[in-house]
């Protein structure tokens, strides 16, 4: 919104990503206040006018120990309709993380499309505009929100780090189920250029009823090859391990990992540790505090898309273009 003060908000919880944003943009965050009361109420509200200002709040909505998923999503909530109703020219929510952007259709009868909800509450308080990374299902949240949607990509990210370890390596990209098919064969795409060659382009079989997962079939000639598995997310692990152990049992080389986000549920520390992983990436949208430090040393990279969301919010405040954004980055 050319011509109109940009300013940038951190809630609590989400402070120290958006300081690294902030420093991105070279600015300051804006203060802001943040009030807990004895009955489990809280308010928050902003220190500084924003008044016709362009005004972008930082909040990833993953759980921690301090706040459930719940509880950022009511505060950021909270905080952008006092946005609202303090007569910002414009209110954007920065979600490097969006929750429950898994639930996007019916899987059982009566099922809630809790995507859909989400986007309706965001609405409601008055939100003109989110950014998020890498959701779980594109047009789905495009399908959910009725403001503007920007989705970034960490695939440019990703290549980036991984083209310079596998240029001189035979190259598979794997997704680990079929359904993340055209995920994958996008960052095959990006990776074949950056390396300046072809790459092949498998998946492996799953099936999951009642939380168990099945299938064993690999559709890929892995044998002495490095083996690439992309996928959006990192949950408990068990889908990447799947896909690495039947990579390792028909004999490839290596593997590594590459996802979004990492978010490193119940087990997932021993699914890393296991020996068919060599190495994983992931972005820096939820911090891996629930990984023990060695471990995370010895098999993680973290790679910053926080200067992605500082140039995505440069360009919409001065009305640039984010499709060139995202082009830049994959070429």
């Amino acid at each position: 919104m050319p011509g109109t003060e940009l300013r940038l908000f951190a809630l609590d919880a989400s402070r120290a990503y958006g300081e690294r944003i902030a420093a991105h943009l070279g600015v300051a965050l804006a203060p802001h206040e943040e009030r807990e009361f004895e009955d489990g109420e809280h308010k928050a509200r902003p220190l500084a006018s924003v008044r016709d200002a362009d005004v972008f709040v930082v909040q990833s909505l993953y759980a921690d120990a301090a706040q459930s998923v719940n509880d950022k999503l009511c505060r950021l909530l909270f905080f952008l309709g006092a946005l609202r109703d303090a007569s910002a020219a414009r209110v954007t929510a920065v979600l490097p993380y969006l929750c429950y952007a898994r639930k996007d259709r019916r899987t059982k009868p009566r099922d809630p499309l809790t995507t859909r909800y989400v986007a309706a509450l965001f609405e409601a308080v008055g939100v003109d505009r989110v950014v998020t990374l890498d959701v779980h299902n594109l047009a789905a949240f495009q399908n959910a929100f009725r403001c503007v949607t920007e989705h970034l990509e960490a695939r440019p990210l990703l290549v980036a780090h991984y083209a310079p370890l596998l240029r001189d390596d035979d190259v598979v990209v794997l997704s680990p189920d079929a359904g993340g098919i055209k995920r994958a064969d996008a960052f095959r795409q990006a990776l074949a250029q950056a390396l300046r060659r072809p790459l092949p382009l498998g998946f492996m079989e799953k099936q999951r009823s009642g939380g168990v997962v099945s299938g064993e079939a690999l559709f890929a000639d892995v044998r002495g090859r490095s083996v690439l598995i992309v996928d959006d997310l990192i949950g408990t692990g068990t889908t990447v391990l799947r896909a690495a152990r039947a990579a390792r049992a028909q004999g490839a080389r290596s593997v590594r990992v590459a996802a979004a986000h990492g978010l490193f549920l119940g087990a997932a520390g021993e699914v890393l540790a296991d020996d068919a992983l060599d190495r994983v990436a992931v972005t820096d949208t939820v911090p891996p505090f629930r990984l023990d430090p060695a471990l995370a040393a010895r098999k993680l990279d973290v790679v910053d898309a926080a200067g992605l969301f500082a140039e995505a919010i440069r360009r919409i405040h001065a009305g640039g273009s984010l499709v060139e954004l995202q082009a830049e980055g994959a070429g």
